[in-house]
């Protein structure tokens, strides 16, 4: 009990040394993060592993029931997208025009295998060509039928996006989305847009959630394979309050 007006105040700082060690290392990089956590080794350290930011946040000090630490001797791994695997991810469901696509096709070629329909390649050249060369042909049809007592119309629009070169009908991206993690190839469909004066394109990740809970537990096997023995890990996120 302190009367008002009163304020604690520390003598740490005119010790020989902290009352106990304290900090926050701070990563993007996978390899750095394991190779300080297993320096480390301290028998009681655990982390948490969140798949969806993936991130990773380990605590030294969390201490037990028992002996409850300050949980303030920390390491943060914060996974940064590599640019393919932004560039992949920014262009899914966004509508562009001719030119747009073409020169994303361009800057992001050594990523880029444009396929047809039959699953065969085509070279990157060809597709852009393609894409810039597509044309839409509109047909309109209608039908009319009188008889005696009844008369019946109908009409049929047809609408059809054609190229002089082969059209791909998906590009598949290959990057490494994370540092630390494997090679993924990403299968961008392409439509085609015809309800405008211009043909518009877009490009849809196909199994995008399933692609994407791959890598998280891709990221968990990962973690576990290089610091498992130094620290115990457990999927969700910890509050020290």
């Amino acid at each position: 009990m302190l009367p008002e007006g009163c304020q604690v105040v520390t003598l740490e700082k005119w010790q020989a040394g902290r009352s106990h060690f304290r900090g926050i290392y701070s990563t993007h990089s996978l390899a750095d993060f394991s190779t300080y956590v297993a320096d480390r080794a301290i028998s009681t350290a655990k982390g948490f592993i969140d798949q969806d930011e993936m991130t990773c946040t380990l605590l030294f000090n969390l201490g037990t029931d028992e002996a409850p630490g300050h949980a303030d001797d920390r390491a943060l791994l914060r996974m940064k997208a590599s640019a393919g695997y932004k560039a992949a991810q920014a262009i899914g469901g966004r509508a562009m025009s001719q030119k747009d696509l073409s020169d994303w096709i361009e800057d992001w070629h050594q990523y880029l295998t444009p396929i047809d329909d039959e699953g065969k390649a085509i070279p990157v050249a060809k597709a852009i060509a393609a894409v810039r060369t597509i044309t839409v042909k509109a047909v309109s049809e209608s039908e009319s039928t009188v008889g005696e007592t009844s008369a019946s119309r109908s009409a049929m629009d047809q609408i059809e996006a054609r190229s002089k070169e082969t059209l791909p009908v998906a590009l598949l991206f290959s990057t490494i989305p994370y540092e630390g993690l494997t090679e993924q190839q990403i299968n961008l469909r392409i439509s085609v847009i015809t309800s405008g004066a211009q043909p518009a394109l877009k490009l849809r990740w196909v199994g995008e959630e399933v692609q994407r809970e791959d890598i998280a537990q891709e990221f968990k096997a990962v973690l576990d394979s290089r610091i498992g023995t130094a620290a115990k890990l457990s999927l969700g996120t910890f509050d020290a309050k």
